[in-house]
């Protein structure tokens, strides 16, 4: 079982999706208790927000070059080589992939050269940069600032790199050793928060993140071994198959650099913001981004070589992505009905010691709580973009994407103006519905209706569930408030505990009775992987890209 999980290949979508699903879960359980340290350690105020402003151009590198737009590219290119007759005949007859490797040892090359590079240049201009995108930082902030983020500039170079290699492994399916990496990355920056920082004050932040970026790369490594991967060191910058891969990965960067384009604005208006609003604001995403990593995310990745599949077949592209859609709404409605009524206890439980006071958990709960109303948008983008993508149109998402990104600019400047970070969390949510609605119309138009009427009869099952779930949570909040001491931190985590696990039970309960038919997909394909049956094979269907 556990050999299968490291080595084998994995083709079912449901059971990709809960692989790459529970590995985010853990993932994201770790940067649960990152964030509780640096809240505990620091509080909302000026040391975390030169700690996020100083993560937020390396990161950006990071996003525009490597995350996303290099697997658009990358993915497909790599695969169709590992696929090709002649590849195959020549691993059957002992050469191994020796086209897909020379491909992949070149990328490596040339990103690496151009990380190097660039991130060089972003050390010298340090200064500069973090003048433009932090006006609102006093001269002794901007200092730290600067030192902190050229620290940073060696996280995107093993990020990069570690990139690639994800993209070798997705392509081979193995979505188990991909899918640890991001968990290897939060304990790299948990051991800078807990070990680092006693040694080099602040920087040891910054220290974390590079030692997290590193690990993200190495935990990756052996499972290349085993397929055999051979670097070489080439650097054949026209080569077709390197000039294909770079042609895909502009439109993607391009979209890429929407959703930068929004962390820079909103690093900006935050600067200008009481301290400690960045902070507040990065608190609240992170944690409003824990369900649609866990769900969206991961569902659209394991999708996505269902989806290119079927890309240019109406019949079973609907199919796949209607199944999809419902499998994600199937958890992220009753996600979003929870983290609405437990918000207070979750941000107490979780961020509330040491440092941060009672006014940042007030100021997160708000921001959290307008966040979540857009978690069924978020959750859905990944997965109609990559629609979009299995039928080779990328400029799509990039129009509709910077159209909903100027929007959340011109909301985020007159809502903070009134309502500060909440205001900035509030313009987000409204982009994001937005978005979701223009991609749905434009892939109305390209392919037809996408099952809505199942969908709808669905969601109406899910709402209904969800809404006897938020009553049951709100019952036994107040059971429970009512008899046990609030003021301690075992009090408010029995609450939050009690009342989200009988919201859950009641909403899986209502669900049977309404016969969800995506409560009884989600059951057959759990109890087919704790049975330890064989894989669920699929027609070869391309691969996953990650995010």
């Amino acid at each position: 079982m556990i050999k299968r999980l490291f080595h084998g290949e994995i083709n079912s979508i449901t059971l990709a999706a809960l692989l790459v699903g529970g590995s985010s879960l853990i993932s994201r359980l770790l940067g649960i208790f990152r964030d509780r340290i640096l809240a505990g350690q620091f509080g909302a105020g000026d040391t975390l927000d030169i700690y996020y402003a100083a993560f937020r151009v390396p990161d950006l590198i990071f996003n525009l070059l490597v995350l996303g737009a290099l697997s658009a590219g990358f993915i497909p290119v790599f695969t169709s080589l590992i696929k090709s007759p002649l590849e195959k005949a020549r691993n059957l007859l002992g050469d191994g992939y020796k086209e897909a490797w020379l491909l992949a040892s070149n990328i490596l090359n040339i990103l690496g050269l151009g990380l190097l590079i660039l991130c060089g240049l972003g050390v010298i201009f340090a200064p500069q940069i973090m003048h433009l995108i932090t006006p609102g930082f006093s001269s002794e902030k901007m200092a730290l600032t600067v030192g902190l983020s050229r620290i940073m500039f060696l996280s995107p170079i093993f990020l990069g790199i570690s990139s690639v290699f994800g993209g070798i492994l997705q392509s081979f399916k193995r979505f188990f050793v991909y899918s640890m990496s991001p968990i290897f990355y939060n304990i790299g920056i948990i051991i800078g928060a807990l070990y680092f920082v006693p040694l080099g004050g602040i920087y040891g932040l910054a220290w974390g993140v590079v030692l997290g970026a590193a690990l993200h790369m190495l935990v990756q490594i052996p499972a290349l071994a085993r397929l055999g991967f051979k670097f070489r060191f080439k650097f054949e910058i026209k080569n077709p198959a390197v000039i294909k891969i770079w042609l895909m990965m502009v439109p993607r960067t391009m979209s890429l650099a929407i959703s930068q384009l929004n962390l820079l604005v909103v690093t900006v208006i935050a600067s200008t913001l009481t301290s400690g609003s960045l902070a507040i604001f990065n608190f609240a995403n992170n944690l409003q981004s824990f369900p649609v990593g866990i769900f969206g995310i991961s569902f659209a990745i394991a999708a996505f070589p269902a989806l290119s599949a079927a890309a240019f077949n109406k019949k079973h592209l609907v199919k796949d992505l209607s199944l999809t859609v419902r499998q994600i709404l199937f958890f992220i409605i009753p996600s979003t009905v929870i983290l609405l009524a437990l918000r207070a206890q979750i941000i107490r439980v979780i961020l509330g010691t040491g440092k941060f006071d009672w006014q940042a958990t007030i100021l997160t709960i708000d921001t959290l709580g307008f966040f979540a109303i857009s978690l069924f948008a978020q959750a859905l983008i990944p997965l109609l973009i990559r629609v979009f993508y299995a039928r080779h149109d990328s400029k799509t998402p990039f129009i509709i994407g910077l159209a909903s990104a100027l929007f959340n600019i011109l909301l985020s400047i007159k809502f903070s103006q009134s309502m500060g970070v909440a205001g900035l969390a509030l313009a987000f949510s409204i982009s994001n519905v937005i978005n979701l609605i223009l991609l749905w119309v434009w892939l109305n138009f390209e392919i037809g209706k996408i099952d809505e009427l199942k969908i709808f009869i669905s969601t109406v099952k899910f709402s209904l569930a969800a809404l006897a779930c938020g009553l049951a949570v709100q019952g036994v909040k107040l059971i429970i408030g009512s008899n046990i001491d609030m003021t301690k931190f075992l009090g408010i985590l029995i609450q939050g505990a009690a009342a989200g696990l009988a919201g859950i039970l009641i909403y899986l309960l209502v669900c049977l009775i309404l016969r969800s038919e995506e409560l009884f997909n989600f059951w057959s394909s759990l109890k087919r992987r704790l049975a330890g049956v064989k894989k669920v094979e699929t027609p070869d269907r391309g691969e996953a890209r990650g995010i």
